[in-house]
């Protein structure tokens, strides 16, 4: 039997699905590399552990901007890794492999794609839009001619798409994503407060305290980072408020891209959205209150995907069984 693999290759994290197996491995989009050696040093968890614990001549390189690949020499090595990890060294056949790439994506960003795919021990690849994947991970029945919205919030991507008979309809990419809503809340904290926080801490505050709509109840978080002027460890108090306002644009872009998508659709899929609803995933749509503000802004009924980290690696996994799906009917 072939061996099917599914690769999420996200901004921040990729995840690789193995079919019959499920998601084996969730790891950052990360290298480390060694400037002397001009070459890499460790790959995603391994990378990160190391970064910052090593000698200045190790840099951290994340091989991919916006979804898509930035450098190709080092993504083709990352996926390299990735696969093996995957299969373990033992195997000597080469898999079958689908990457999702961000709806946006041009025919030569999916080329290097494809072809980093290939250098890295792919028998045959395969390119799916994130947001079909996302659908399939999520169990909905793409072939069938109904519309199904989809917002995939990832870390620098979001794709909008309206999805029907295994195809996309009507899409709208947006480069804002999840770092950008760390990135205004670390700048927030830099200019307000003269302290400097890592991304982590940055991405604590947004899943802790950080919401998309207005709290029933106002929360404060205690943040821990360097003062600026001293260089010595310093404490800041946190709203909910602060960070909610913090978030309004990155946010307010997200609904109007579904709105954008929406009017280019065909009335009778502008129909079956308001009957069946819109569906998120993706690490943003953990972001409280995200399903509130759509609904508010846009009247139609929205739920998150169960695990939405996963449902893009999910349909990765499970997109060629449905290409051969289309083969045998």
């Amino acid at each position: 039997m072939a061996i099917d693999i599914g690769i999420d290759l996200g901004t921040a994290s990729t995840l690789v699905n193995i079919r019959g197996k499920g998601v084996v491995i969730k790891e950052p989009s990360m290298v480390a590399y060694d400037r002397d050696a001009n070459k890499a040093k460790a790959f995603g968890e391994e990378a990160r552990l190391i970064l910052g614990r090593m000698p200045g001549n190790i840099i951290s390189i994340t091989p991919l901007k916006y979804g898509v690949i930035s450098d190709y020499s080092v993504a083709e090595q990352m996926i390299q890794y990735f696969m093996q990890k995957a299969l373990g060294r033992r195997t000597l056949q080469k898999p079958r492999v689908t990457i999702s790439v961000p709806v946006g994506s041009t025919e030569v960003e999916r080329k290097a794609v494809e072809e980093a795919a290939y250098s890295a021990g792919a028998r045959e690849v395969y390119i799916i839009e994130e947001p079909i994947a996302a659908a399939i991970g999520t169990g909905i029945d793409i072939t069938k001619p109904f519309g199904n919205l989809i917002v995939n919030i990832g870390a620098g991507v979001t794709d909008i798409a309206i999805i029907s008979l295994r195809g996309t309809i009507a899409s709208k990419s947006l480069k804002v994503g999840g770092n950008d809503m760390d990135e205004v809340i670390r700048r927030y904290i830099m200019q307000t407060h003269d302290m400097i926080v890592g991304e982590k801490s940055a991405e604590d505050i947004k899943i802790q305290i950080g919401s998309a709509f207005p709290l029933i109840e106002e929360e404060e978080m205690e943040v821990y980072g360097r003062d600026i002027v001293s260089g010595l460890p310093k404490t800041v108090s946190i709203t909910s408020k602060e960070v909610e306002r913090l978030l309004a644009g990155i946010c307010e872009q997200i609904v109007e891209g579904i709105l954008t998508v929406i009017e280019k659709a065909p009335p009778e899929l502008s129909a079956d959205i308001l009957e069946r609803g819109i569906v998120l995933t993706g690490g943003g749509a953990l972001l409280r209150g995200m399903e509130e503000l759509i609904e508010e802004r846009m009247g139609i009924h929205t739920l998150t995907a169960e695990d939405p980290t996963l449902v893009v690696a999910k349909g990765t996994g499970g997109y060629i069984s449905i290409l051969n799906e289309r083969k045998d009917g």
